[in-house]
């Protein structure tokens, strides 16, 4: 196992100032040297609510944590020990996602101009999930009233930028060292929404998302849900999510970089109305683990094979 640093990642000057809880908003944790072509990326599994942000939310945090990926961070920190490095959001999904364009929001949302180059009509806008929500949990309304634009914009470039600051660089830093490199985007889905029961009648544990093949190869995908199949669970591709902005933004091939991004059923590793962890977590650690290992020889077989062709 490689040793590890936490670095702590994306402070501004005047975040403190406004909110004192996430003066460090995201955290890198690292080995010591290059050590695997896993990147891992963690956005959702923040847990620092500030304050001012519950004073200013009509819903309690017990109904905020709500849009959380619980602990994904912890599932993911096997694969860390391996050698993958890992950046993670410290602030929560309903006070900015990651996993969104830098700039779609609703303005009616907001008191006070917004820049002319934000994305008003984004289908994730129209649904109240843009990169500040508007609507957590069953759709229920996050504020009591609205924010001032200008707060918006803080949290974009407070918390959005030193998060995609910290990716690119681990993902250069990675296909630098190895000639490619695979992002494995990590989170987690209630369990209501986590497909169509499959064969067996049982909804998926695990849903793959690779943008129906174009962020990653077919094969890493496949390295993916054979080492999970064979530990018992059942994977699914694609449905009922295909992978976010971050697997396609960052999820090019062609260039070397590959991305892909894995949703946990919530129910397996955790009481979703108390957000204890279940008799499974460890077992699911470890199992990630093992998972982690067969994408990081199948991208090295990757690597190998081009090498050889060049």
């Amino acid at each position: 196992m490689a040793g590890v640093r936490t670095i702590i990642s994306g402070e501004i000057g005047d975040t403190a100032a406004l909110e004192p809880e996430l003066a460090t908003p995201v955290e890198v944790v690292e080995p010591v040297g290059a050590a695997s072509p896993l990147v891992l990326s963690s956005p959702h599994s923040g847990a620092v609510y500030p304050k001012r942000f519950l004073a200013s939310s009509r819903l309690d945090a017990a109904t905020l944590r709500r849009s959380e990926d619980a602990y994904v961070d912890e599932l993911f920190a096997g694969a860390v020990a391996l050698g993958a490095p890992m950046a993670r959001a410290r602030f929560p999904r309903a006070y900015l996602d990651v996993n969104r364009e830098p700039f779609e929001l609703d303005p009616r949302m907001f008191e006070g101009k917004l820049p002319a180059h934000v994305n008003t009509r984004s289908l994730r806008v129209a649904a109240g999930l843009g990169t500040i929500a508007r609507l957590v949990a069953e759709s229920q309304e996050i504020y009591a009233r609205r924010m001032p634009a200008a707060e918006a914009l803080h949290r974009i470039e407070a918390g959005y930028r030193p998060y995609h600051a910290a990716l690119r660089r681990l993902t250069q830093q990675a296909l630098k060292s190895f000639g490619v490199v695979l992002l494995v985007d990590c989170h987690s889905m209630p369990s209501h929404v986590a497909g169509v029961p499959g064969q067996g009648g049982a909804k998926a544990d695990i849903v793959l998302g690779d943008r129906f093949g174009t962020s990653c190869d077919p094969e890493l995908t496949s390295a993916a849900e054979a080492a999970l199949r064979s530990r018992g669970y059942v994977v699914q591709r694609n449905k009922p999510y295909a992978g976010g902005f971050i697997t396609e933004h960052y999820g090019h091939p062609a260039s070397h970089v590959h991305a892909l991004q894995i949703e946990i059923n919530r129910a397996v590793y955790m009481n979703e109305a108390t957000f204890e962890k279940g008799a499974r977590f460890s077992r699911l650690a470890e199992d990630l683990t093992a998972m982690a290992q067969a994408l990081a020889e199948c991208v090295g077989g990757l690597s190998s094979w081009r090498a050889a062709a060049e």
